[in-house]
């Protein structure tokens, strides 16, 4: 299989890098394993790229000429872009807790093995698959506190009817909690749902992503929604509604 003759129901992958050998090495990789994969080397050829294909994913390097892979994220996230896997030399917890912070799906330090950038790409289509197709089942709408969540359309509306924009760790981890509401979650059981459970991340990834929803959503409301129960983990505090 190659990038010229991809599976019909392939996914897109946009990988943005300007070390064009790496590049060219993902993009064979990733291709060779089903994928419809596109490439750029730069924040200008991936806004074309991203206009001209149905991009699922983005393979991001924070290091980049011009717009850094950082801001290059916080846009996306705050556009309801692609997932995004953010790439980089940088490594250290910090460095992947900001990345998580800004909206990315995942975090990968460089060097990294080809086999492992897929596993981790897989991770995330299967998060999405799970959360896109598992939301029928679990019912078409949700409503607490003045929110309503469609689940078909995953699409978080305000009380004052404005819609949020989450990425997808933050809906899963809503998803979590609209189905276990008033009780409380373990950070392992979190993690298990929000960065799947055969990747290997650490566990300051639940409580990013657990900070950044909580902040969406108590922005557009008064009470507290998501509490902190120390020692024990984590609970939605309010009644939810299936209409």
């Amino acid at each position: 299989m190659t990038a010229d003759s991809p599976a019909p129901t392939a996914r897109h992958i946009l990988v943005v890098d300007d070390d064009t050998d790496l590049r060219g090495q993902i993009v064979d990789y990733l291709s060779e394993h089903g994928y419809q994969v596109h490439a750029a080397a730069d924040a200008r050829t991936m806004d074309q790229a991203l206009e001209s294909a149905p991009i699922d994913l983005v393979v991001l390097d924070v290091m980049l000429p011009g717009e850094d892979g950082l801001s290059i994220c916080r846009r996306l996230a705050a556009e309801g872009g692609p997932a995004i896997i953010m790439v980089s030399a940088m490594g250290e917890e910090i460095d992947r807790v900001l990345g998580l912070e800004l909206g990315a799906d995942d975090y990968l330090a460089k060097p990294c093995s080809p086999r492992e950038l897929l596993a981790r790409v897989r991770a995330v289509f299967r998060r999405l698959d799970e959360v896109r197709g598992g939301a029928p089942k679990r019912g078409k709408a949700y409503r607490f506190q003045g929110f309503t969540l469609d689940a078909l359309r995953r699409q978080l509306r305000a009380p004052n009817g404005a819609t949020i924009l989450l990425t997808s760790g933050e809906y899963s981890l809503l998803s979590a909690f609209l189905d276990h509401p008033q009780r409380i979650l373990s950070r392992d059981q979190l993690l298990d749902i929000a960065r799947g459970e055969d990747v290997d991340v650490f566990d300051r990834a639940v409580d990013v992503q657990i900070s950044r929803l909580r902040r969406k959503l108590h922005a557009c409301s008064d009470g507290e929604i998501i509490k902190t129960v120390r020692g024990a983990g984590y609970m939605f505090d309010v009644a939810v509604t299936r209409p």
